[in-house]
């Protein structure tokens, strides 16, 4: 079993270009002293200004009535199901969706869910591919209660879900009486590389998040919407599971902090993305898939080294990545500069001549 993280190994150099994630971002001096400066006061009985101002500027970003401030991603995900679903119910999602492959099984242990894995290439089903696996309303079956997607989609290789197919996901299930929801972790990647407004990307979504503690370099959290009524069921599921806190403005004040000065440069982390893409696919062997975001996953196969020995050769000279879903991710993020990609590039290609 292997539950715990294991400790960090106190012979291994250290980490001077962090590609792991965009979770690995530190809040910025500016960021810190916004936290300081935070007005706060009780998050639990809805008195902390910072928290309640945070939430009124997420719903009218994305065009919700009301929005939750929640410790991690995976709570709006597993709350946003537990309000939605009862016991038995079903859930459409890609198979590679991370509240399959990330989440613990928590939909399962918690709520009694079953979760459909839809196919599709980059991490997205098609919504031809949606209607197919709808079902008649029978005793015999469970009830298709909800359609999740995940924006961006991650083991996709950090794909933008396209405007017009989100909408005709949306007609489809509104015709046949389902539930959507958004993964947003990477959402404002998608609306900053695309041009088009959360508002308008998040339309016709019952629920939709923001995860702040990844590109836009927040210590904790994230932010989820939809009807009054949907968040104040959310909220009884937030206190169940132990997710209602205290002077959490302290928090919140590094994510309006976010909205105000880190989503815009966004952008830096895209281009910073393809600059390591092009880099790495002019290596003989490496197989690069074109980012269209801040993830970018390669196989170093073809020029004779496995993903993992490549991962290991790297973190051996300051560089930190990970394998998944069989090939190497890196996420580019506000820590990481383009001197740094530049580095790692020279890195691999040293590697790969030693192969």
């Amino acid at each position: 079993m292997f539950y715990t993280p294991p400790p960090v190994d106190p012979k291994a150099p250290p980490v001077r270009v962090n590609l792991l994630s965009d979770t690995q971002t530190r809040p910025t001096p500016a960021m810190r002293e916004a936290m300081a400066r935070a007005e706060v006061g009780d998050e639990q009985v809805g008195d902390d200004p910072s928290v309640n101002a945070l939430c009124e500027r997420v719903a009218d970003l994305l065009g919700k009535e009301a929005a939750v401030y929640m410790p991690s991603g995976t709570m709006c995900n597993v709350t946003a199901t537990l309000v939605h679903c009862r016991p038995g119910d079903e859930i459409l999602a890609h198979e590679t969706a991370h509240i399959i492959a990330r989440e613990g099984g928590a939909h399962a242990a918690l709520g009694g869910f079953q979760v459909t894995q839809l196919p599709g290439a980059d991490g997205q089903f098609t919504p031809e591919t949606f209607r197919k696996a709808l079902h008649p309303r029978s005793r015999y079956q469970p009830p298709q209660t909800v359609v999740s997607v995940e924006q961006t989609a991650n083991i996709g290789g950090g794909t933008i879900w396209k405007k017009a197919a989100l909408d005709e996901i949306v007609a489809i299930a509104k015709k046949h009486g389902l539930i959507t929801h958004m993964d947003g972790a990477r959402l404002l990647n998608a609306t900053v590389a695309s041009g088009i407004s959360p508002r308008d990307m998040t339309a016709g979504w019952d629920s939709a998040w923001i995860d702040f503690s990844k590109g836009l370099g927040a210590p904790i959290g994230g932010v989820m919407a939809g009807s009054r009524a949907f968040i104040d069921a959310v909220w009884q599921w937030k206190q169940r599971l132990g997710g209602s806190m205290r002077q959490a403005g302290i928090c919140a004040a590094a994510c309006i902090y976010a909205l105000d000065h880190h989503v815009d440069r966004l952008a830096d982390d895209h281009a910073n993305a393809r600059t390591l893409a092009r880099g790495l696919s002019q290596i003989a062997g490496i197989e690069v898939q074109e980012p269209e975001t801040n993830l970018v996953f390669f196989k170093p196969d073809g020029a004779g080294i496995p993903g993992d020995k490549m991962v290991a050769a790297l973190r051996q000279r300051g560089v930190m990545l990970a394998m998944m879903d069989g090939r190497i991710r890196a996420c580019t993020h506000l820590d990481v500069d383009a001197r740094q990609i530049e580095e790692t590039i020279g890195y691999v290609r040293e590697i790969v001549r030693g192969a």
